[in-house]
């Protein structure tokens, strides 16, 4: 199962990383979109939960890591609930997806061949 992080901005233009064991958060966000506080911890809510219960529906266990990154949003957005109008700036997803694997096949990368090196030597460039 892919994981991925994303980088978000604070009200108060602190940056945080956050973590999802899907890419499904990629349907609730998107790069460079500021979303309102409550519309940021909805959906965070949301694909964070998704992302857990497809944990569980492959392991047979909810993901406590999911579990425990929507709990930290939903605290610390609390702290910024008394400002006019807080807005959550979703920076960016992180690199590529962690354990992704979709472009590989039989452990080579999609569009890349093993060309070998001459007289059979091998090693660094």
């Amino acid at each position: 199962m892919p994981e991925i992080r994303f980088q978000i901005q604070w009200p108060d233009g602190s940056e945080e990383t956050c973590y999802s064991p899907s890419l499904v958060v990629k349907d609730y966000f998107s790069p460079g979109e500021a979303y309102s506080l409550t519309e940021f911890v909805a959906r965070s809510r949301t694909a964070l939960t998704i992302a857990s219960d497809r944990v569980e529906a492959k392991y047979g266990f909810p993901c406590g890591r999911a579990l425990g990154q929507l709990q930290h949003i939903e605290q610390r957005a609390i702290q910024y609930t008394t400002l006019n109008d807080p807005q959550v700036q979703f920076v960016n997803f992180l690199g590529r997806a962690l354990n992704e694997h979709s472009d590989m096949k039989d452990g080579v990368k999609a569009g890349h061949r093993h060309v070998p090196s001459p007289s059979g030597v091998t090693g660094g460039r």
